[in-house]
């Protein structure tokens, strides 16, 4: 059962928010995030990318930048930039991108329930990205940025965001990138209470994305148990701040692949290589997207094609290899571009499907890459069976849009 909370939540006045919610702190670099915050002192840039306010630049990793954050986020507050909500409470965040809005709960979830497995994830994470994120949340003991959590479709939880959804928001305002956010705050003791307990009857959450923050929060959360002698199991940092979207307000974009080159074959070598497991038919010059499940696309030199996988040739009854990103991943990129490591093999690189197919014919006619793959992309129901059945899911999977804005809402773990 999913154990959440309330909390006093520490935002920004509706007057400022603003100028204080910033992207999250892995979408973009140190350069971008200094153009980003340039003039304004009160950009969230200052606490999750301090090393901008450091010339000469200095690694993002020194422990003086880390001591900088935790020095931005005492003068935040000091200058009012970022108060602290009277009593606990529950919140309501939208996202609007393309006329399409998705709600979620802003909540404290539990690190027990993390340690426990009934926080579901469905990606491996990695050591020195955890520790990054863990210094951060030390340093300055709160949970500056939140995790993206999905659950299944509930008709009450529902209900109480249509009824929120009607009210006048705290927040809303339209970011740089077009993307509108809206947050309603919940301080109603009754309705706090009945969120409380119909979350409780939820079996579990799943991270759809921030698998290396869900992480760092949890383990600083157990570091602390640990520590405490006087530990109770009700103490604030037993928890870490997460919003929690109904699965269905989900949209999951394609995340295509694009390679240097055949891996010394012809084009019409590598065409008739790709025939053995697909069926392939050329559809011209204009951008061709897959329709479903086990279609891909192709772009090679100048021209789309579309990869039809045969019967066969994969597994419709295995989570993992009814994935087409396993399905290419193994006939295309292993077995004939003879690329075995996605994380680590130079020959490719991946390109979130918010930024369109053009983006993936720009990259080939540039002559930088030799060919794209367009993938159909995973649905929010693979997502959840690979992480129910305790499978993870191959590198460079999913791709969420809109990303969580940082700064509407942060948790301290010392209240």
């Amino acid at each position: 059962m999913a154990t959440i909370r309330p909390f006093r939540g520490i935002r920004p006045p509706r007057t400022l928010v603003a100028e204080v919610a910033s992207r999250p702190y892995d979408v973009l670099n140190s350069d971008e995030a200094r153009v980003e915050a340039e003039g304004n002192p009160k950009s969230l840039y200052h606490i999750i990318k301090p090393e901008i306010d450091f010339n000469p630049p200095v690694d993002e990793h020194d422990p003086v930048v880390y001591d900088k954050a935790r020095e931005n986020f005492s003068n935040f507050q000091k200058q009012g930039w970022l108060v602290k909500d009277s009593a606990p409470c529950y919140y309501i965040y939208a996202q609007t991108m393309d006329s399409r809005t998705q709600y979620g709960f802003v909540i404290a979830a539990s690190v027990s329930d993390y340690m426990s497995g009934r926080i579901k994830k469905h990606e491996l994470t990695r050591k020195d990205k955890e520790e990054d994120r863990m210094k951060h949340v030390r340093v300055n003991q709160a949970n500056i940025e939140p995790v993206f959590f999905a659950f299944p479709d509930n008709p009450e939880l529902q209900e109480i965001i249509d009824s929120q959804a009607a009210a006048t928001p705290e927040y809303d305002f339209v970011a740089p990138d077009g993307v509108r956010h809206t947050l309603w705050v919940i301080n109603e003791p009754a309705l706090i209470s009945h969120i409380t307990e119909l979350f409780a009857a939820i079996p579990n959450l799943y991270i759809a994305d921030g698998h290396h923050r869900t992480a760092a929060a949890a383990l600083v959360g157990a570091e602390r148990a640990q520590s405490n002698p006087n530990h109770k199991g009700d103490e604030e940092y037993n928890y870490f701040l997460a919003v929690a979207f109904p699965a269905s307000h989900l949209r999951i974009f394609d995340y295509n692949r694009v390679v240097r080159d055949l891996n010394g074959l012809s084009d019409q070598e590598f065409l008739d290589a790709l025939s053995k497991n697909f069926t392939v038919e050329k559809k011209g010059t204009t951008p061709y997207r897959p329709e479903k499940l086990h279609t891909f696309s192709l772009y090679l030199s100048g021209n789309w094609y579309e990869l039809i996988a045969k019967d066969g040739r994969y597994d419709d009854s295995d989570p993992i290899g009814v994935l087409d990103v396993t399905i290419s991943s193994d006939l295309i990129l292993r077995d004939i571009l003879g690329i075995t490591d996605l994380r680590r093999d130079k020959r490719i690189d991946f390109v979130g499907g918010i930024r369109g197919l053009e983006e993936l014919q720009r990259r080939v006619d540039s002559g930088e890459m030799r060919v794209a793959l367009a993938l159909y992309p995973v649905t929010m129901k693979q997502l959840m069976d690979i992480a129910d059945t305790g499978n993870i899911m191959p590198p460079k999977t999913t791709w969420f849009e809109p990303k969580l804005r940082s700064g509407l809402v942060i948790h301290d773990l010392n209240d």
